[in-house]
């Protein structure tokens, strides 16, 4: 699926209904004739009562969430369950990509209609197609996706018709329906021909409804790339519109963009990257997988052979399949991989959209990857409740929210079709259990947020209503409660069904794509292609069983490279692979396990180290994959926490007497504890913890009681000091770097990360700072004995600083020479003095290359804490977003406690003296003009920076 991750089908299971049906496409009827009553030996059978138990379950779920919808969104695009309110374009907050797919065109309905006739709901079908001709209008002044608006919105109305004419066929309902949805489909299929318009023939991503491609009224048309799944996931839906009304346009337009694709596929791996430019049609991402950007280009290449009977479309599906299986899948793993070097692993995590494609291969007939596969995301939705969005190797959360996504229920419904394997009505079961436990809200079922903690999120997408019940309905449901055959349908990928008699009306003239000969393939690899259910289960009832056992314990274990390897590591008594999360750079052992994995350890300057392996030194050829893997896992690592994580600066800025608000020190971030930019500033007077790391419960809880605890960095996790200065009574922390020298005009700023548990128990703001700027905070309270700051997201308006306050008349009359009598401030007199001085740096950025598989680097601060802390802190924000290539990540970080920010300063300071510890802060011979001038210049610098952030 896309980055918006609408949806994601899979194929029905089809029966021999014409010549071309016959390979590739019979499996899962094959095996669902001679496997259930084999699988009942290996688990015990489901009764009756119970899966029709399940399926009314189901269908109130339904109920539940599309009466909801329809009683607070409707005509809205979608629900938003925790407002109870519906979803309208430009009346939220933009979600950036995600709201591509809303179009003010009613998209939940249109995409519900066809699970309404599949749930046996016909007079609430017949209400919802009236509705949708009476209310829904295609030529909103609104930028769309063309790729959601393909799959949601043409599929759904094609499906929709499809299963309008059946009923009307059948007598029972619908005898006033005269081809509505068809005319509405032509209509919007028309309105997304002009996204086409480039000499590739790929679309573009996106298109005004109303305006098309139009400039510069469509507020569009300038983007130069687009994910393969969006450019490839286009035929079925096309090609069905061109054959119900016999317009070859759609057909040959989606053929088209097909043929550029496979023209691109890298020709050494036959792998597709991710991204490509749609005019020239270079690679801009040149990582493959099977999950989101590529999906269902892989999966509308089987089924346009299924749907359509073009031999290519299946050479094609075949020539990539036997790529997947020979470099991204490393069972039970699906890893992606470089196009260029497949054998060299692009990320080390999994996206939850690869959920589909075990549903896939039980379509193309190779059961038992599919079954490994599966069985480990179960484990993972065991461990999680959900599958989070994107997880690690070892199986740790990587992207917490999951959106509801129906991808493996689909899949557990095809295994269970393949197989009849009644284990798979119990993960259906689990399912189900799961929905009504920890998402269903009183105005239906909310994504979640997070689910390591159940936290919601105010979205239902429309995916959720045309897929996921969908799917578990007929997964519990018997041939003959469902009013239609389900196998004369296949499925798009948003589950919508298309008729299979489409095969042989209105065929397409368009020629075949002969550019290019059909690589010969090993056979070997299609011994499942068609398989006979004697091979497919060998005379053994317990075969299923008896893959997915190895299994059952894989995320517990957290595994990271393979089950086999690291089991038999275990087993010689060798200690498994260090990983970059456990790395400690003052650890010895790990020191010394570096340099067997070839990997150097180089001391710069300013307290970072630079990690080079070369292959070539490692003690044998596995510590040098090892060592690979390591430089990997630290790249990714430093990706996450630089993309994932990242906060702006924050502001330390000193009230009291001399300073008055002038002086304003740039503070790093935490990603724990009160959030500044949400929360009213915190002010107080500051004092010295005791012990001065803060790493123990405090001796001196008194002197910190109501004041803001200064703590120095290093020897525990920044945690585990705020939790210590917050017992003893603080109201915020500043840590101050133990690093002597370290200042902002030197170092990139830092943000705090927490120590990978569950940080929600620190209420107190944590800022830090670098030594000099620490060291200004330190002087001025030896030299006062009373220093009070304000910790705040930006610098304050001295007018509201010092509103009230007693402060010496020579800072209200600009006058240098005036008598230091103290005089109460006003906001009259805060005019033209509303400037700051800021503590300021510009950072320095370092690169991080991954060259050859023979010698890589990286830059990283040195620290002793456990560079995993923030990778575990983080509650991740999606992306529906994709990750940047392996090629250019930033630099990385091997402090536990700390990550470099990217929302850095970027101009020197002009007041070198202010920074200073040195300077006399009495000091009142300075001509006001020039102080003005100065403070004039922080305040533009200040907002240059906030301008930059946005």
């Amino acid at each position: 699926m896309s980055e918006a991750g609408g949806g994601r089908g899979c194929g029905s299971a089809v029966p021999q209904r014409a010549p071309w049906s016959v390979v590739a496409t019979t499996t899962a009827a094959l095996c669902l004739v001679t496997a259930t009553s084999v699988w009942t030996a290996g688990a015990a059978p489901m009764s009756r009562e119970e899966k029709q138990k399940l399926g009314n379950q189901v269908l109130e779920m339904f109920d539940h969430a599309y009466g909801n919808y329809m009683e607070h969104a409707y005509p809205a695009d979608e629900l938003m369950p925790l407002t109870c309110r519906g979803r309208v374009r430009g009346q939220e907050p933009s979600r950036g990509d995600v709201d591509d797919a809303l179009g003010k065109f009613s998209l939940t309905l249109i995409d519900s209609l066809d699970t309404l006739v599949v749930l046996n709901k016909t007079k609430e079908f017949e209400d919802a197609v009236r509705k949708v001709l009476r209310d829904v209008n295609l030529d909103n002044d609104v930028v769309v996706s063309v790729f959601e608006t393909n799959i949601r919105v043409l599929g759904g109305l094609l499906g929709g018709h499809s299963l309008a004419i059946m009923l009307k066929e059948k007598g029972a309902c619908m005898q006033w329906y005269n081809d509505e949805l068809l005319q509405m489909a032509t209509q919007l299929g028309y309105k997304l021909l002009p996204a086409f318009n480039t000499t590739s023939g790929l679309p573009y991503p996106r298109i005004n409804l109303k305006f098309g491609m139009r400039k510069p009224e469509a507020r569009t048309g300038t983007e130069t790339d687009t994910c393969t799944a969006c450019a490839g996931t286009l035929i079925l839906e096309f090609a069905a519109l061109s054959r119900f009304t016999g317009a070859t346009i759609f057909e040959e337009y989606a053929r088209k963009a097909l043929d550029f694709l496979w023209e691109k596929r890298q020709r050494s791996s036959n792998l597709v990257g991710v991204t490509i430019n749609i005019h020239t049609g270079d690679w801009v991402r040149k990582d493959s997988g099977v999950g989101a950007g590529i999906d269902s280009y892989y999966e509308y290449l089987l089924k346009a052979y299924v749907l359509l009977g073009d031999d290519s479309f299946l050479e094609r599906f075949n020539t990539h399949y036997d790529a997947i299986m020979r470099y991204i899948s490393q069972p039970p793993l699906l890893l992606d991989v470089h196009i260029h070097k497949p054998m060299l692993n692009a990320r080390t995590w999994m996206d939850a959209l690869l959920a589909f494609f075990p549903g896939l291969q039980v379509l193309k007939g190779d059961i038992r990857p599919a079954i490994e596969t599966h069985e480990m995301l179960y484990q993972v939705i065991k461990k999680h409740n959900f599958l989070p969005e994107a997880f690690t190797t070892d199986f740790r959360v990587h992207w917490a929210q999951h959106p509801l996504r129906p991808e493996f229920a689909e899949s557990t419904y095809f295994l269970y079709k393949a197989t009849g394997d009644p284990y798979y009505l119990e993960v259906g079961k689990t399912l189900i259990e799961n929905l009504n436990k920890y998402a269903r809200v009183p105005c239906g079922f909310a994504a979640m947020k997070d689910v390591r903690t159940g936290s919601h999120e105010d979205r239902m997408d429309s995916f959720f209503l045309a897929e996921m019940f969908k799917y578990l309905y007929l997964l519990f449901a018997d041939k003959e409660d469902i009013i239609f055959d389900i196998e004369d349908y296949i499925f798009t990928t948003e589950a919508h069904l298309l008729p299979l008699w489409l095969s042989t009306t209105n065929q397409s003239t368009s020629k075949k794509n002969t550019t290019s000969e059909y690589i010969e393939l090993d056979d070997s690899n299609f011994d499942w292609t068609c398989p006979n259910t004697q091979i497919l289960f060998p005379n053994d009832p317990l075969y299923a069983q008896s893959i997915r056992e190895p299994l059952k314990n894989v995320v517990d274990k957290s595994c990271p490279r393979g089950i086999i390897r690291v089991e038999e590591s275990f087993r010689s008594g060798a200690k498994p692979p260090l990983r970059a999360r456990d790395f400690m750079a003052t650890n010895p052992e790990h020191l010394e396990i570096l340099k067997k994995m070839g990997v150097s350890l180089i001391h710069l300057k300013d307290g970072r180290v630079q990690l080079v392996q070369h292959a070539i030194q490692a003690a044998s050829s596995i510590d040098a994959e090892d060592g690979l893997r390591f430089m990997q896992e630290m790249i990714e690592l430093s990706s996450q926490q630089q993309k994932e994580q990242q906060l702006p600066p924050r502001a330390v800025q000193i009230v009291s007497h001399p300073f008055f608000g002038r002086v304003v020190l740039t503070a790093g971030p935490a990603q724990f504890g009160l959030d500044l930019a949400k929360h009213k500033e915190t002010r107080g007077f500051v004092a010295s913890s005791k012990p001065y790391n803060g790493c123990s419960e405090l001796t001196n809880p008194e002197a910190v009681m109501g004041k803001i605890a200064l703590i120095q960095r290093g020897q525990c996790m920044f945690a585990e000091k705020a939790r210590n200065i917050q017992n003893a009574g603080a109201i915020g922390g500043i840590v101050i770097d133990d690093n002597e020298g370290s200042s902002s005009d030197t170092a990139p700023l830092f943000q705090m990360a927490g120590d990978g548990k569950d940080t929600d128990d620190i209420k107190i703001p944590m800022l830090f700072l670098f030594s000099k700027e620490g060291s200004i905070i330190l002087d001025a309270l030896r030299e006062y004995e009373e220093v009070e700051v304000l910790l705040s997201d930006k610098a304050k308006d001295r007018a509201a600083i010092l509103k009230g306050k007693m402060i010496p008349s020579y800072i209200i009359n600009s006058n240098p020479d005036a008598e230091s009598e103290e005089q109460p401030f006003s906001e009259s007199d805060s005019q033209n003095q509303s400037t700051e001085q800021l503590a300021r740096g510009s950072p320095e950025v370092d690169s991080v290359d991954q060259g050859s598989p023979e010698e890589s680097s990286l830059d990283a601060p040195l620290e002793s804490a456990p560079a995993a802390a923030a990778d575990e802190a983080a509650g991740v924000s999606p992306p529906g977003q994709n990750s940047d290539p392996p090629e250019n990540h930033p630099p990385t970080s091997l402090d536990g406690e700390c990550t470099d920010s990217d929302n850095q300063l970027q101009e020197q300071s002009e007041t070198e003296e202010d920074s200073n510890p040195s300077v006399s802060w009495g000091k009142k011979d300075q001509p006001i003009d020039s102080i003005l001038a100065d403070w004039s210049e922080d305040i533009e610098a200040f907002e240059m920076m906030e301008k930059d952030e946005l």
